[in-house]
């Protein structure tokens, strides 16, 4: 899906490579400030390598519209962002942004129940707690149903068996969907258990 040559990036990345395979759930691990995020970002092109280059579908990932790329990776950062008003109009968003049009209301609650967050869609969004908005975020991604999903740190928040079972659930309907994930995390857990195929990224200046 994703082809990664001789990327560095600054002082963060020195010459990764990597290949991130369709219809795989890939995890990306390493220590703190390594650059996994830092990968994630150059995949729907928020940051730009300062050395190699990265194909997308054996295509040069330059030369790929950007808003297309974004619509069929999309990125869900480890702070989600929240928007005002209910939880319907949270999950909504992301359709209308992609433009599609709306969910119906079922569809809707069946991918908060897939998260395991047992709240009303017409409950306000931003009165929700740090590991549910993640959730939220969660399902929208979901509903939006893109080619790859990509997830840096998504539930974080929760407490691992929480995380566990969310992910678990999360993981196995993109799987039946044919969906591609490319997940940054640093639960050695959720990557051991749930990751079919792991990078590990060693902090620059330390080795390989």
């Amino acid at each position: 899906m994703f082809r990664l040559e001789n990327i560095s990036y600054y002082e963060i990345l020195d010459s990764v490579t990597m290949e991130l395979k369709k219809n795989v759930v890939s995890c990306i691990t390493g220590p703190s400030g390594a650059g996994k995020s830092t990968i994630l970002k150059f995949l729907n092109k928020m940051l730009i390598p300062t050395e190699g280059e990265i194909f997308y579908q054996d295509q040069p990932l330059q030369s790929i519209d950007s808003i297309e790329l974004r619509r069929q990776a999309v990125m869900l950062q480890q702070a989600p962002v929240i928007f005002d008003g209910s939880i319907e109009e949270n999950l909504q968003i992301g359709l209308k942004f992609a433009g599609e049009g709306p969910a119906q209301r079922n569809v809707l609650k069946d991918a908060l129940d897939l998260v395991l967050l047992e709240k009303s869609l017409n409950e306000e969004a931003d009165k929700l707690s740090g590991g549910e908005k993640q959730r939220l975020a969660l399902a929208r991604i979901f509903i939006m149903k893109p080619k790859v999903y990509l997830l840096d740190e998504p539930t974080s928040a929760l407490d691992p068996e929480t995380e566990i079972q969310v992910m678990k659930r999360f993981l196995k309907a993109v799987k039946e969907q044919n969906g591609t994930v490319i997940m940054v995390t640093h639960s050695k857990t959720i990557s051991e258990k749930l990751g079919e195929e792991n990078f590990y990224i060693e902090q620059k200046g330390k080795g390989r």
